[in-house]
């Protein structure tokens, strides 16, 4: 039977069938990036010979998750979901291996390489959430698109329980200190693209444009038309800025907390505690803000975030020497961060039309990555000036903006 004559039920079914390969498949890939930025972080310093670029691991991974966005979005519109995922998470695999090369040669060249790699692996996560929202079946896609989010829980906190292991394993079998998680990031990233590539099959972005009548294979332009659909289509830019901002405000209090918690006299542990909160305020609750998202609509969702959002910095910024508090603000800023990312990705997929999708979400996704560097980059000179209360109230500024922005929204619609 041919696409176009599918049914309604069918299209449900095959839908369903999508969100249960690429939440597999994403949480897979979790395993293996979830140890990547520490280890990574400590070989950097043991590679180089000074502290100074231990925060490669998360800039680069972070740069090269921006610069595959993009790329990957156009190989998506051109040859399908199935080929971007799996030769996004292929590049992550390369990095993997990189990562075990500069062990041996002890390069930190190579590393910066593989670290960039790596990256990739890291923008294939975004993308499958966008995937799951490709299907047209005529109903509200916040619950699917959270589901595949809800996925990377799993990863995020498992991987960084495999570090010792895969350490062990790696000097069992004569590798380099530090090299050894990375067979672990191998083996998953070579099961998701193996889940991707015999999973998505029928591929749902290639339905969807079957469905619209659209020719199988066509270029998908850059940046300067991702602007133009923008320009067309006020709310995909409203979404757009929501999840950068989003982004952006829980990087920048995210990434200094380990060193606020550090310089107040806490433990490794407590660190440890505080930022596995976060992630699980991250990941783990996005169905059920996929499920309100459905019920009650994108923007009010948004907005809700951002009073989540609003919560957690006042917490943690008038609570910094108070260690409950800084927990709760980190939980808090997870939650915040999972509401306006799972809405506004459920809105940029619901307000643009199939043959101008993926034009913004690559942009998307590489914006919202830029952004969370700028926010980690900038973030440690506010901490160091205006201590850690001082950063909780800059990150006010893009709280406010968005809700600002909200306010307008309905005249873009």
């Amino acid at each position: 039977m041919r696409v176009s004559e599918l049914t309604q039920n069918q299209l449900i079914q095959l839908q369903k069938k999508t969100v249960k390969t690429l939440a597999l498949g994403q949480a897979l890939g979790g395993f293996g990036l979830g140890a990547t930025l520490s280890v990574g972080a400590l070989m950097a310093v043991e590679l180089s010979g000074t502290p100074a670029w231990s925060g490669a691991a998360a800039t680069l991974s972070t740069l090269g998750s921006a610069a595959s966005a993009i790329p990957l979005a156009n190989l998506a519109y051109r040859s399908g979901r199935r080929i971007a995922l799996g030769f996004g998470a292929a590049l992550a695999i390369l990095g993997a291996l990189g990562m075990i090369l500069a062990a041996f040669t002890r390069s930190f060249p190579i590393e910066l390489v593989a670290l960039f790699l790596l990256g990739a692996g890291s923008a294939v996560g975004l993308q499958a959430r966008f995937a799951a929202a490709d299907i047209p079946t005529g109903q509200p896609k916040g619950k699917d698109l959270s589901l595949v989010v809800w996925a990377t829980t799993l990863g995020a906190v498992i991987g960084p329980n495999l570090i010792a292991p895969g350490e062990q394993l790696g000097l069992w079998i004569g590798m380099p200190h530090l090299s050894g998680p990375f067979i672990f990031t191998v083996a998953a990233q070579l099961s998701s693209t193996l889940v991707f590539w015999f999973g998505l099959r029928p591929d749902p972005l290639l339905i969807a444009k079957e469905v619209a009548g659209l020719p199988a294979r066509r270029k998908n332009p850059g940046v300067a038309v991702a602007l133009d659909v923008i320009r067309s289509y006020p709310l995909a830019g409203f979404a757009v800025l929501t999840i950068a901002l989003s982004h952006m405000v829980m990087v920048a209090v995210m990434s200094m907390t380990p060193a606020h918690l550090n310089s107040e006299g806490h433990s490794l542990s407590d660190v440890g505690l505080t930022i596995s909160l976060h992630i699980a305020g991250m990941y783990a609750f996005a169905p059920v803000f996929g499920s309100l998202t459905d019920k009650v609509g994108a923007k009010k969702v948004i907005v809700f975030g951002q009073v989540i959002f609003l919560a957690s910095l006042i917490t943690a910024g008038f609570g910094q020497s108070n260690f409950l508090a800084v927990i709760i603000g980190l939980f808090l800023l997870g939650l915040g961060w999972s509401a306006a990312t799972v809405a506004g990705s459920a809105l940029l997929s619901e307000v643009l039309p199939t043959d101008e999708k993926t034009k913004v979400q690559g942009f998307s996704d590489s914006l919202m990555n830029l952004s969370g560097a700028f926010g980690g980059a900038v973030s440690g000179t506010i901490l160091t000036l205006y201590s850690f209360g001082g950063l909780n109230a800059a990150a006010l500024l893009p709280v406010v903006f968005i809700v600002f922005a909200t306010s307008f929204s309905r005249r873009w619609s």
